[in-house]
């Protein structure tokens, strides 16, 4: 009996298209003044994907949306492919030096079959995983979007937040939770850049004005905290109308279950998915309520507060094409 296709198996390919058709992919983010200037028409386009397939928080798709942008956004910014997660191919998170092992191995000695192996994650132990755990000073935190390698360390670890609904109920306790978080992995790791990213729907402020306000009141001060994060954004879209298809059943399945199974959460019966062109073509307008966001909490400067303390936090030796594409546009 065939695999039913999981969310995330789903949205893969569109978002990795989305990405790799942006006209923006390879245009420099940094501008004269210093400030970056971030690819908004390409994280409408990430965000209106869940909506598209209809999935749901738990299943995973709306946050992921969010990771893939601004790990796309890092990567323009010049920063190690190799070492940003997620990567924009399969494996997503996988050491850059154990890539840089089996390229190095002949392709008649088997480098194609280790490759394949890890981009189907499973039955690896554990390299080349769909998510990373770090560890912070007293418990290991998934962490969303991160630079490291084997011979550094993290040197970047952002966490993102999305919430579509339930404002009330919810939207305030992640970011409380953040704060925790923030203290554990900012305690273990100090030279990282550490920083947070809530995405939050428009309705938030046009139904629960009061609730709204609160959440940016908070991220604010969040990114204040000497000891918590460098740096936060606020991302808030908008759009009408619900989710086009019914969710997708049952929940994801966690990576620990998958590699029990030895099932790849982005291999599974692709077959079974439409076109990728045609369901780009039917993606739901989304937009971008950027008036509503304070300057401090903007991700223009959430990108140049990052990328500045990795630059700054590291010899110049390091993240030359980084260090090479700023000083271009400054120079």
């Amino acid at each position: 009996m065939a695999s039913k296709p999981s969310a995330k198996s789903l949205a893969w390919p569109l978002f990795d298209a989305l990405v790799d058709q942006s006209p923006f992919r390879t245009v420099n983010p940094w501008k004269a003044d210093g400030t970056f200037a971030p690819d908004y028409a390409t994280l409408r386009k990430l965000l209106a994907v869940p909506l598209l397939l209809g999935a749901e928080s738990r299943s995973g798709v709306p946050a992921l949306a969010l990771d893939v942008w601004v790990a796309y956004e890092l990567r323009r910014a010049g920063l190690d492919p190799d070492a940003v997660w997620p990567r924009a191919e399969a494996p997503r998170v996988v050491d850059r030096d154990v890539l840089a092992f089996i390229r190095s191995v002949p392709k008649n000695a088997g480098r194609d079959e280790l490759l394949a192996r890890l981009r189907k994650g499973a039955a690896t132990g554990g390299v080349g995983a769909a998510s990373a755990n770090i560890a912070g000073k007293n418990y290991f935190k998934q962490v969303d979007v991160i630079m490291s390698s084997w011979q550094t360390g993290p040197e970047l670890l952002i966490s993102t937040k999305r919430m579509d609904s339930s404002f009330g109920k919810n939207a305030a306790n992640r970011v409380e939770e953040s704060y925790g978080d923030a203290k554990n992995l900012a305690l273990r790791h100090p030279l990282a850049a550490l920083g947070f990213m809530y995405s939050l729907r428009s309705t938030a402020y046009t139904e629960e004005r009061r609730q709204f306000d609160w959440i940016v009141d908070l991220l604010t001060k969040l990114g204040r905290e000497e000891d918590a994060y460098d740096a936060c954004a606020l991302v808030v879209p908008e759009w009408v109308g619900e989710p086009l298809i019914p969710d997708l059943e049952p929940p994801e399945p966690d990576d620990a279950v998958l590699d029990l199974f030895d099932v790849d959460i982005e291999d599974v019966d692709r077959e079974s998915s439409a076109d990728t062109a045609t369901q780009l073509a039917a993606l739901p307008e989304v937009t971008l309520r950027t008036d509503l966001v304070p300057e401090e909490l903007s991700p223009a400067r959430f990108f140049e507060v990052m990328l500045t303390i990795v630059l700054d936090n590291s010899n110049i030796t390091r993240h030359e094409e980084a260090r090479l594409r700023r000083s271009r546009a400054v120079g």
